[in-house]
């Protein structure tokens, strides 16, 4: 005990180890919801589930000692929610480049971040962007990733006016597979059961139950085993209906990471497209990470008197290393996760939270049989109800302002419309300057936001 409290200065802290290590399971059990979402959204792109599942926990692990060590912060790291989504069907299933090349951009994307973090170059790309649009990219987000949770529990499907509700004749009329009808038994069951884990988990958010979105993933989960057990749920792998009880036939091995372990492509990092595809990785990452610090750590009253964190380099650096590691194994972005609230409310103080939350992420390696088997349906209530979080935001925008509130609602909509984050953040930094040089109020445009206004400009004129 001596020796943990020698690393991670706990009597400093106001705190003991006993502490520490329970804010690092309430932590670990409100985020490890990402080992369930992360294959399913990843695995859209052709990625292998088994491998994204090891690389999430592993990467997950890597964050949280680097924060530890680096920072000594009890903040948890883990492939962020919204970068996945962008990762997968933004820059893969919507502008057409391979998972290789996505990886690619993440590994790039950490290597610029770990350099603007040991400079203040950071600090001035982060001031250039309005404090509004910063809000905005965040809302947008949460609406974007709202977006995909219903699309990928069918609750949402192809229509005639682009998007319906769902029903099976809307779903079998744009989903045609030879010989295989969608019926209640198979598709329309697991939409219900959606619904109801969206109900489920909206009740224990409201109730602050601790780990309530991964709780409400496995409550869905368990009720559709149990609509399987009883028949009213059949599997049609046709349709991606699977069986939903977990293959223990293996034992508890681990999955390989080879089939995402170093899978670059640098063929493509020249053109103009892929610089935007890179910087709109490291412009979410960068704001995400940095408003995720900046709020838990007022939570956990670590800010000085003038509103600043003392080691935000370090926690910044741990967020670029893990990048790095991350899309090395095979993962989209690591990210500070805001779910480390909850362990700071639990009294976590140090690293020594992190170090445990990331132990957990490791032993979770073992349980990959159950987190394989959790289907689209059980997690989507929880990518529906991260988009609440994130669309909270909004209330830090001024919609009084006309000038920040237009710009900011072009960026919000253009997300989920455009199903494209990037195209938000384009629009919104293309309004923001355009509709603030014409007016006249030029003194509120930094050098930087033309630049970068110019650069999306052009996107649009020759791409």
């Amino acid at each position: 005990m001596s020796s943990l409290e020698k690393i991670f200065k706990l009597k400093e802290h106001n705190t003991t180890v006993k502490t520490e290590m329970v804010a690092g399971v309430t932590t670990f059990m409100t985020m490890a919801y990402i080992l369930a979402v992360n294959p399913n959204i990843l695995g859209a792109t052709g990625m292998d589930s088994g491998a994204v599942f090891t690389a999430t926990a592993i990467a997950s692990m890597i964050g949280c000692v680097f924060m530890a060590i680096l920072a000594n912060y009890p903040f948890a790291l883990a492939p962020g929610m919204g970068l996945n989504a962008f990762f997968a069907y933004t820059v893969v299933l919507k502008m057409g480049y391979s998972y290789e090349t996505a990886l690619t951009a993440v590994f790039i994307e950490g290597i610029i971040f770990i350099l603007l973090s040991i400079t203040n170059v950071r600090e001035a790309i982060f001031n250039a962007i309005p404090i509004n649009l910063k809000g905005a990219v965040s809302v947008g987000i949460g609406l974007f990733i709202a977006f995909i949770g219903l699309q990928n529990s069918k609750i949402v499907i192809s229509g005639p006016t682009l998007v319906s509700i769902f029903s099976l004749d809307g779903f079998n009329a744009v989903n045609q597979v030879e010989g295989v009808v969608a019926t209640f038994n198979n598709v329309g069951i697991t939409v219900l059961l959606a619904i109801i884990g969206v109900l489920i988990t909206s009740i224990l958010v409201i109730k602050n139950v601790k780990g309530n979105i991964l709780i409400g993933i496995l409550i869905t989960w368990i009720l559709g085993i149990i609509c399987q057990v009883t028949g009213v749920y059949v599997p049609e792998p046709a349709l991606g209906m699977f069986n939903l009880i977990p293959d223990f036939s293996n034992g508890l091995s681990i999955p390989s990471l080879a089939p995402t372990f170093f899978k670059f492509n640098f063929h493509e990092i020249l053109s103009l497209e892929f610089f935007v595809v890179v910087f709109s990785f490291l412009f979410v990452d960068m704001f995400d990470t940095i408003g995720t610090l900046i709020g838990v750590s007022t939570k956990a009253k670590m800010l000085d008197k003038d509103g600043k964190l003392e080691n935000i380099r370090g926690a910044l650096l741990a967020d670029s290393f893990a990048t790095v590691a991350g899309a090395m194994l095979g993962t989209s972005t690591v990210t500070t996760f805001v779910e480390s609230a909850s362990g700071v409310s639990e009294g976590g103080r140090t690293g020594l939270t992190a170090i445990t939350t990331g132990v957990l992420f490791l032993l979770s390696l073992f349980l990959a049989p159950i987190f394989l088997a959790i289907p689209a349906f059980a997690t989507a209530p929880a990518l529906i109800v991260v988009g609440f979080y994130m669309f909270t935001n909004a209330v830090h925008i001024d919609f009084d302002d006309f000038s920040e509130a237009i710009p900011s609602y072009i960026c919000i909509a253009s997300m989920p419309f455009f199903y494209s984050i990037s195209e938000g953040i384009s629009m919104g930094v293309i309004s923001y300057v355009f509709v603030n040089l014409l007016t006249g109020k030029t003194k509120k445009i930094t050098p930087l936001m033309y630049i970068l206004a110019l650069l999306f400009t052009l996107k649009y004129v020759f791409l």
